[in-house]
């Protein structure tokens, strides 16, 4: 049975909302700008969605307690 994948975007949201952390206390945390994460927590549909940098994404990830890890395309 294959495993279900997830994408990193959905994986670092739902960890970001998972934390209880608020934009601020997490942006202050990873030492990136709050309105960062502000606008990548927005839908992708929505004009105020930005995507972030993998830099980025480490940063949040790491205050989160998540390590990211390359993966295999099959």
């Amino acid at each position: 049975m294959a495993k279900k994948q997830i994408t990193l975007d959905a994986a670092l949201r739902k960890a970001i909302k998972a934390s209880g952390l608020t934009h601020y206390a997490l942006a202050k945390s990873a030492n990136v700008q709050a309105t960062t994460i502000d606008r990548f927590m927005h839908p992708a549909d929505d004009p105020r969605h930005r995507d972030i940098r993998l830099e980025t994404a480490a940063k949040i990830a790491a205050v989160l307690g998540l390590v990211l890890v390359p993966v295999d395309a099959e």
